[in-house]
């Protein structure tokens, strides 16, 4: 039984909390990947633009910590969203604190970005990370974790 207004739904969750769980776990391991390759593999930082670079080879350890907990915390927040447990706004929001961790270093550069990075690097993980905080305390909210 649907309540088409609310997008609330009576003994299952709407179906948009499935894609949204899937793409959140999605998004955030790519970048447990992308963490992993940066740590592993140096020459791969060839490929990266000039400005990526940048903060890859002069990022201190407490903001290597910021982003290992922004992307590890992501997709365990990704999971556990997924497996229906409320614990995950609290993942998402140490999630959120790592991004911010993260983009005080990257901003502390001191690299002028285009808007295609403001976008990619700076805003869509800020963006993200605080959606997911929102939503899974929606969902908890509309009955939707068990």
């Amino acid at each position: 039984m649907s309540n088409a207004t609310t997008g609330q739904t009576t003994g299952r969750v709407h179906w948009s909390f499935w894609v949204i769980g899937v793409v959140a776990l999605l998004w955030n391991v790519g970048g447990v990947v992308n963490f992993i390759l940066q740590m592993m593999n140096a020459d791969m930082l060839d490929s990266y633009q000039a400005s990526e670079r940048a903060i890859i080879e002069g990022r201190p350890v407490w903001a290597t910590a910021g982003f290992a907990i922004a992307v590890f915390g992501g997709a365990l927040g990704g999971l556990l969203l997924l497996l229906r447990k409320s614990a995950s706004f609290y993942v998402f929001i140490a999630s959120l604190l790592g991004v911010i961790v993260t983009m005080i270093h990257a901003l502390g550069v001191g690299i002028d970005f285009g808007p295609g990075e403001i976008i990619g690097i700076i805003l869509m993980p800020l963006l993200l990370a605080a959606f997911l905080i929102w939503y899974s305390k929606s969902a908890e909210r509309k009955g939707w974790f068990g």
